[in-house]
């Protein structure tokens, strides 16, 4: 079956994708707990920020970041770790920081890893971070789409529930994607936590349903779509107990809602242990609807960032001009070898989600 979405020829544009989104300090524990460690190593992370990066690591894509920071050494931290990560910096901007953080700081992110029938914890402490206080007209979205322009924009739930201007930005940057020629995605990526303070899945379903019908894929999980974009599910409340024939079904809902959008995908997880996890992936388009590979019983190292990895292995494949259903199959394969290592971003490279795709074992690659 032929792409689904009608891309910009990549000599036209100097990026492939664009991301918008904050991006965070994250602190592991490794195998220990946050309440109780005396260490912690640091990784940088963020929704958005995950995909453009599992795009440039794993694929060799050429991709950006639209961000901002603090200045500040904590800043300064996470710019050296998107250098290292190879995202090129769009537009980062650089807001002054006052040697307290009232006004202005960067977003740190706790996170351990769960273990057996311990589950993985997060705990943000982001509040008056300096993506949430962007705001329309800062950015020059003309430059990055059309002067130099970009194949893809992606965004999501994370940065819109950042504050109430960040939805803004969001629209603002979509418009501009869509004047220019760009493919447009979202991921739901709903957080209790972000939506706790701002009305909770009432406010997130207003804003998600508002930007789900502007842009052309659409990313979920096994809540997004209950919780962010308030469909009521198919004869049962908990979507991990949905059989794919239901996901079909509820996708279909979706498409046919949202006229505007040309594919929608949602990932499939069950939890048998924080360490042990079902995990595959389903998408429709306005052709027909596709079931990933399935991996049962799949063992986790770090589950965070594994529907991140989802989504820039499903790009990446659309990108390339893949069939919709190939495409899925390398987004399952990247979120599944994604899991496999620490940190919220991929490690994974090409020719082990390859492999997988063509399903290659495990074995030691001497």
């Amino acid at each position: 079956m032929s792409p689904p979405l009608a891309l910009r020829p990549r000599e036209t544009c100097r990026y492939d994708l664009v991301a918008l989104g904050e991006v965070m300090l994250r602190l592991d524990p490794g195998e220990g707990r946050i309440a109780t460690t005396r260490t912690f190593r640091v990784w940088e992370g963020g929704g958005e920020y995950n995909v453009a990066r599992g795009l440039r690591r794993c694929f060799g894509l050429r991709t950006g970041i639209v961000t901002a920071l603090a200045d500040n050494p904590v800043g300064r931290l996470i710019e050296d770790l998107l250098l290292q990560g190879g995202v090129e910096q769009t537009q980062l901007l650089w807001r002054a920081y006052d040697g307290v953080g009232y006004e202005v700081r960067n977003g740190l992110n706790f996170t351990e890893r769960g273990f057996g029938v311990r589950g993985a914890v997060g705990c943000s402490d982001r509040g008056h971070s300096a993506a949430s206080q962007l705001r329309p007209g800062e950015i020059d979205w003309d430059r990055i789409f059309g002067a130099e322009g970009a194949r893809w924009f992606h965004t999501g739930g994370v940065f819109c529930g950042l504050s109430s201007s960040t939805p803004e930005v969001a629209l603002e940057a979509i418009d501009a994607a869509h004047r220019n020629g760009a493919i447009v995605s979202y991921d739901l990526n709903f957080r209790p936590s972000l939506w706790k303070a701002r009305g909770g899945t009432e406010a997130a379903v207003a804003v998600n349903r508002e930007l789900a019908g502007r842009v052309d894929v659409l990313f979920g999980n096994e809540e997004d779509f209950s919780a962010a974009l308030g469909y009521a599910v198919e004869g049962d409340e908990n979507l991990l107990d949905l059989e794919v024939e239901r996901y079909e079904r509820l996708l279909a809902r979706v498409l046919e809602d949202e006229p505007g959008l040309s594919l929608v995908a949602s990932t499939l997880r069950q939890a048998r242990t924080a360490t042990v996890n079902d995990w595959s992936a389903v998408c429709s388009t306005r052709e027909g609807f596709h079931a990933g590979p399935s991996f049962e019983g799949l063992e986790i190292l770090d589950r965070v960032g594994g529907g991140d990895s989802f989504a820039s292995g499903l790009i990446y494949g659309l990108l390339e001009g893949h069939g919709t259903g190939s495409a899925l199959a390398y987004g399952v394969a990247h979120g599944a070898l994604a899991m496999t290592t620490a940190g919220d971003t991929s490690m994974a490279t090409r020719s082990e989600v390859e492999r997988l795709v063509a399903g290659g074992s495990p074995r030691v690659d001497r």
